[in-house]
């Protein structure tokens, strides 16, 4: 598996293109994130989405899946977002929060049939800077460890997914344990926490 080192969690341009040409011709990448190590693949490449899944142990049709993006513009392109999700979303981000919205009409085939997106706008600059060299989102997915060592150490994560269709990793800091926290915004009545993760959510008056 080759390895990427990121320095002070901020990327080069160059590093940024360098895992977006990897997405491009569909592999598969770990990545930092401002909460857990995440899988990722070009979210709009029906393959690289099918292989990851297969290294995850996920069915696409029954399981959630979420993407980052670079910025509220992006996001937008696939998930509709109203004036108070906006709102929200732009108080809250970036952050370790998965926004569930209502599907946009871009998104790829694997969400065919889908009525919600997880959306992600990470407080860490390797996956926003590689959207958007990218120029589209990332679809992600927490990696798996089973414990807090595996969790932090990118090389023990380059160890558990080597030989299993992971070709890159970027090495940031340390990982954490923590999940993003899930905040469910497709009810107009209030937005809802479905899952507590890292982050404190609240609304500024």
């Amino acid at each position: 598996m080759d390895t990427i080192k990121i320095w002070n969690s901020t990327p080069s341009r160059q590093q940024a293109e360098e895992i977006a040409d990897a997405l491009r011709r569909g592999e598969i990448v770990i990545l930092p994130t401002d909460s857990v190590y995440a899988i990722t693949c070009d979210a709009l490449n029906p393959k690289a989405i099918a292989a990851l899944c297969r290294i995850k142990g996920i069915n696409p049709e029954k399981n959630n899946l979420s993407i980052i993006c670079s910025n509220i513009s992006m996001a937008a392109e696939y998930a509709h977002i109203d004036d108070r999700a906006y709102r929200i979303i732009r108080e809250c981000t970036p952050g370790p929060f998965t926004f569930l919205l209502r599907a946009g009409r871009n998104l790829p085939k694997a969400f065919k049939g889908r009525k919600t997106v997880g959306i992600r706008i990470p407080d860490e600059l390797t996956p926003v800077m590689t959207a958007q060299a990218l120029g589209n989102p990332l679809l992600a997915t927490s990696i798996q460890f089973d414990d807090a060592d595996e969790a932090r150490e990118p090389q023990l994560m380059a160890e558990r997914y080597d030989n299993h269709g992971v070709t890159l990793i970027a090495e940031a800091e340390p990982g954490g344990e923590d999940y993003s926290t899930i905040i469910d915004l497709t009810d107009s009545a209030a937005p809802e926490i479905v899952r507590q993760g890292k982050g404190d959510f609240y609304l500024a008056d």
